[in-house]
Formats: C-alpha cells, structure tokens, sequence
C-alpha cells in the first residue's frame, strides 16, 4: 500500500544530509532514497559505494531523480565538509562506545532543532559492519533505534526510513537568525583543525608510533566534544598555524647548524 505522508514538510529539511557510507547493497540504497523522498528529505551522499551501478536501483520506487543526484564521496571527511553536526548511526551491540548515545526520539528533536540554523549528516554504515571506528571520529554523538537485545541490527532503508520519519514528524522550529560569528563549525572547519593538530602532536613526539591510532582517535573525540563555533575553530586555526611555522622554523635551524 502506497501513502503519502501527511503533513507539510518544513525547508530545513534541506539542511539533512543523509549520508551512506560503504553500502554494499543497490537496493539497499534505494530503499533509502526512496524514504528520503517520502520524509521530503533530499541531500543524499554516499562513501565508496559497491561498485555494482545503485543509480537504477528497482528500490527507488518514485524517487529515481533523488538517486541520480546522489553525491558520491571518496573520503568521509569531504562527505561531511559543509555539516556543523554529524550524527552517527548503531546498534550498539557489544561495542564499547566513547561517544554520547541517544535514543532515537531524543536525538531526533536535538537533530530538528540544529536544522533550523546549520546543516546535519546523518550517517550509516555498511549492511555487514556499521560504522567503523575511524568513521565514528567525525560524528559529535551517536543515535540509537530501540530494538529487542536478541535482534538488534536492522536493515539499513528501513533505519533510514525511522530515523527520517521521528526527525519530520513534529514539524521544525522556527528559523532563528543568528549572527554568522554564532554559526557552529563546519566538519570540513574541524577536520582542517584536527589534521594541523595532529600534525603538530607528531612532530613534537606526543604521539607514539605504536599509539597512532588510538591518539588519534582520541584527538578528534575531543575536539568535536568542544562544540566549537565558526569563530572560534578559525582562531584556534591561526594559532595551530603559527606553531606549525614556529616548529618549521626551528626544525631549518637546526638543520643548517648541522651541516
């Protein structure tokens, strides 16, 4: 049975990128293009997609332009570029999170309310794995649908369609206007700063070989633990950039002693 949801759908909506990453199934992506357009939702992207075409996905019923606009992303990074809160996706299972963990009608309402004054990722992983830990290093919390213990993963539309249907069911707030100097970082913002930060922490030895990558992980928890706004991510970009130069510039002295 084929119905429409009811309702007006609010233009922050246009703020919501759903986005895939690793999806190993066409259908699958179908299926998810074909809630997106049901909730109204249109920015749809995906991470490395199965190289088998997904564009023609039978899935798609009523949704095929959606799909042909589909953004395709190498990185997860370039994917969440333009977000100022990225929201991951999981079932929780036996893994040890580090992240917040919401329910899915309170992350839902956190999600509406950002909609009315910046973009959101929406982020699901691959059938087979979910989101990888590295995945989840560029989310700021994580989102969880309620299932019974003994069966808890889910296909990855119908997620889609629970997750996009609790966020539009209540409407959105009210567009605020907020000063541009209030506007939250952009992901692309935070990365540029986690990727100089890191950079800096290398060349300085804080960071152990053997501990690269849970430093690293624990780098970039931290950073998008501080909520950071536009303002302030572009000035703590100014002064990881003089540190850089400043490091730089003793490393060259220190080499023209040595010869």
């Amino acid at each position: 049975m084929h119905r429409r949801m009811a309702g007006p759908v609010s233009s922050n909506l246009d703020n919501l990128r759903v986005v895939l990453v690793e999806a190993r199934n066409p259908l699958n992506i179908g299926a998810a293009a074909r809630a997106m357009s049901n909730s109204g939702v249109r920015q749809l992207r995906v991470v490395n997609p199965y190289e088998v075409a997904f564009r023609q996905a039978r899935s798609a019923v009523g949704a095929p332009k959606l799909l042909a606009d589909a953004e395709e992303y190498k990185t997860l990074a370039e994917a969440l570029a333009d977000c100022t809160l990225v929201v991951g996706t999981t079932a929780v299972g036996h893994r040890d999170l580090q992240h917040p963990l919401r329910k899915l009608g309170a992350g839902a309402r956190l999600i509406r309310k950002q909609l009315a004054t910046g973009s959101v990722a929406l982020l699901f992983g691959s059938e087979r794995f979910g989101l990888s830990n590295q995945d989840l290093s560029h989310c700021h919390w994580l989102m969880t649908i309620p299932t019974r213990t003994e069966h808890s993963s889910m296909n990855l539309g119908q997620a889609v369609a629970l997750c996009l249907y609790e966020i539009v069911r209540l409407g959105s707030p009210r567009q605020t206007k907020d000063k541009e100097s209030k506007r939250p970082a952009r992901a692309g913002e935070i990365e540029r700063l986690t990727v100089m930060l890191l950079g800096i922490l290398q060349t300085s030895g804080y960071i152990k070989p053997r501990e690269a990558d849970a430093t690293e992980t624990k780098v970039r928890r931290l950073i998008r633990r501080m909520l950071l706004e536009s303002h302030d991510a572009q000035l703590w970009l100014g002064m990881l950039r003089q540190v850089t130069w400043k490091l730089g510039a003793a490393d060259r002295g220190s080499t023209r002693r040595s010869e």
